[in-house]
């Protein structure tokens, strides 16, 4: 039952992005969404999960996490981007909050930093990035370690 509700909650969240963010706010003239999974090295209250970016403008985007592993948990994350000398390559930083059902841990801040990078001539996105935790409810801890790599379709 909890799952289900999650996977709705999930759905309504990025097509809410979808509808009230419909303008074009591309990167580097690519296309705004991107959709795909990250893999996490760590046991954070978002590791594995199933990653969307909408960007706002060219530097700004908003991503959402949804972890489906023990415990499931949704986050969103505001990041803004910085470009490299290659074409493609930026990096970015980004704070955020989440919330886990079940388990130990439920309530968070979240921090991120890392490295991004389009493919010119592929709708390909990969970034290695790093996610710090901070819980604040049921259990307070603090995970320094989480390093996560995604890959992202962009549409």
């Amino acid at each position: 039952m909890k799952k289900g509700i999650c996977q709705w909650l999930v759905v309504l969240f990025v097509f809410s992005f979808q509808t009230a963010l419909a303008q074009d706010a591309a990167p580097q003239g690519e296309k705004p969404n991107q959709l795909g999974i990250r893999i996490s090295s760590k046991d954070a209250v978002i590791n594995h999960s199933i990653t969307y970016r909408r960007f706002l403008k060219p530097d700004l985007a908003v991503e959402g996490l949804f972890s489906f592993s023990d415990p499931v948990a949704l986050g969103i994350l505001i990041e803004k981007y910085k470009p490299l000398g290659t074409s493609g390559l930026t990096w970015f930083w980004g704070a955020g909050a989440y919330a886990g059902f079940g388990g130990g841990r439920n309530f968070g801040a979240q921090g991120a930093v890392g490295l991004d990078f389009v493919f010119p001539a592929v709708p390909v996105n990969l970034s290695i990035d790093w996610k710090p935790e901070l819980n604040f409810v049921k259990q307070f801890s603090f995970e320094p370690a989480a390093v996560g790599f995604s890959a992202r379709f962009i549409f």
